[in-house]
């Protein structure tokens, strides 16, 4: 399962330790999972009935910037300020049907790992975004999240601080060996995208013929922005820009060397290229994935202010 390290503008614990929470996120999911089954065969999995025990990500092993977080909030709170401490990200065990196979009850772990990113995504222990429901059913969020391994870094259309102005990117995904940048044309089934230099492309579904906006534009910016972050803070790590169409064709006859076209001709064998790598984390894509987070912009809140405000309004 891909590991959402940024979501749009929204706060991210990955932003304040990026060396600690990767490999945290691929240990915790592990045990979660384990309890998650032994509760299954041991038939203790029952429909709306939420086990004792809790998930309490990072609480067990939080980073040191975690812990004077919490001192922080602690001393608030024996100051009068506050009356308790919000448990961050508890995450029970509660189904509304019964998982009947062992496939079933993956499905399930993973949607409720798929819920639970998101929360990482847009919250730290002190500081909260305002998210958009409907990332919780984004296809092709759950697609980068779901389909590919652990050891892959996610970057969900962020947005980038360039010259003080908010410029929201393609989608970035960085491998241990490759930085990504993923760019999209799948508006219908079966479709013929025909690729230009123009400002719009042409898609053909059926004989009808509709124009798009050049993905290019977008996708070569994203590359432009990595590429020169990662000269910056001296990344050495490869950057590839890829055009996907699962179900469709392009036909982008004078496409630039650099750009990878992966229609429905070509796409099984590049996804599995991915999914079958094996390699652990690395501090370089960890280096890399810092040097972007630097420059990403953050929207949020601190609820305890938030809390005071409203109270001094009552």
């Amino acid at each position: 399962m891909g590991q959402l390290i940024k979501l749009q503008d929204y706060i991210s614990r990955y932003e304040l330790d990026i060396y600690h929470y990767p490999s945290e996120f691929i240990r915790l999911k592990k045990k979660q999972w384990e309890r998650m089954k032994q509760a299954w065969e041991a038939g203790q999995l029952a429909p709306k009935v939420q086990s004792s025990e809790s998930w309490k990500w990072l609480e067990e092993e939080p980073s040191l910037f975690d812990k004077m977080k919490q001192i922080w909030r602690r001393k608030k709170i024996e100051e009068g300020e506050n009356d308790q401490p919000k448990e961050e990200d508890d995450f029970a065990f509660s189904v509304t049907s019964e998982p009947r196979t062992i496939e079933e009850l993956k499905i399930l772990f993973l949607e409720k790992l798929f819920q639970l990113q998101i929360r990482w995504a847009s919250s730290t222990l002190t500081e909260e975004s305002i998210i958009h429901p409907k990332y919780y059913h984004d296809v092709y969020l759950k697609y980068f999240l779901q389909r590919f391994p652990d050891t892959y870094l996610c970057m969900y259309k962020p947005v980038f601080l360039l010259k003080k102005a908010p410029v929201e990117l393609n989608t970035i995904l960085i491998s241990p060996t490759t930085t990504w940048c993923i760019a999209f044309t799948e508006e219908q089934s079966n479709n013929i995208i025909v690729g230009s230099a123009d400002r719009f492309w042409t898609e053909m579904v059926g004989g009808i013929e509709r124009k798009i906006v050049n993905p290019m534009t977008s996708l070569d910016r994203t590359e432009k922005v990595a590429q020169t972050i990662y000269k910056r803070c001296s990344v050495d790590m490869p950057i590839k820009k890829v055009l996907i169409n699962r179900e469709g064709y392009i036909d982008y006859r004078y496409a630039p060397n650099d750009l990878e076209i992966i229609d429905r001709r070509h796409y099984d064998a590049w996804f599995m290229s991915l999914r079958q790598l094996t390699m652990p984390l690395k501090h370089v894509q960890l280096k890399a994935a810092q040097s972007l987070l630097t420059y990403c912009d953050a929207r949020y809140y601190d609820p305890l202010i938030v809390e005071e405000m409203e109270e001094a309004d009552e």
